[in-house]
Formats: C-alpha cells, structure tokens, sequence
C-alpha cells in the first residue's frame, strides 16, 4: 500500500461561495520537482505555520472540525487566524474508506505572537 500525503487548501466556503468564486488547491506530498506539465499542476511549499488542530471522524462533506475551531474555539482562545488558508489532511484516503470511517485533520494557521 502507499502511503501519500493528501491535503487541500480552503480559500473560501464552499457551502457559502458561489461556485465561479469558491478557490481550493488540492496537494500531495511529494519529494522532487513537477516538470512542466498540460494540466497546470505545480510545486507549492506549505509555509512554516503556528496552527491549532482538531480532527474530524466521517464524512468529508459535512467536516465539524473545521466548524469548531472557527465558531468555539477561535473565539475562546484569544487567538487570532492567520492569512493562510486552513488546512485539510486527508488522513485516510482511497475507494474502500466508507464515509464514516473518514478520518481528517484540520489545521487552522494563527497569527503569530
């Protein structure tokens, strides 16, 4: 089995941002430069973050993590978010995960002190 590392990266709501309007990058893991390629797919380095975590077991579709850290935590903690977008780990991937057995991690970047 292999073992990638899947991530994507929410610019906007996709459940409030119109279609035309919503932006999120997906990413893998890789070691080694993407050549030029038809598909536009590039290389991105995820900047070094301060980030809060919290993990979401089930469907990728209807994902409470990212809701508890925006709506209970955040405001709680006297933390403040930061400018990168957060960040879905994919920890469980592939066509024999049922929905609830989905697992993810979310990253919120904060602000640094």
């Amino acid at each position: 089995m292999i073992n990638i590392e899947t991530t994507a990266f929410y610019y906007s709501n996709p459940k409030t941002t119109p279609p035309e309007q919503h932006h999120v990058d997906l990413g893998i893991a890789i070691d080694g430069p993407i050549a030029n390629n038809i598909y536009g797919v590039i290389n991105k380095t995820i900047p070094q973050l301060r980030c809060t975590k919290a993990r979401d077991i089930g469907s990728r579709y209807h994902n409470q993590a990212i809701i508890y850290l925006l709506k209970q935590w955040l405001p709680n903690s006297g933390e403040k978010q930061g400018d990168f977008p957060p960040i879905f780990h994919y920890v469980n991937v592939g066509p024999t995960i049922k929905l609830e057995q989905m697992i993810t991690d979310v990253y919120l970047p904060l602000l640094d002190h």
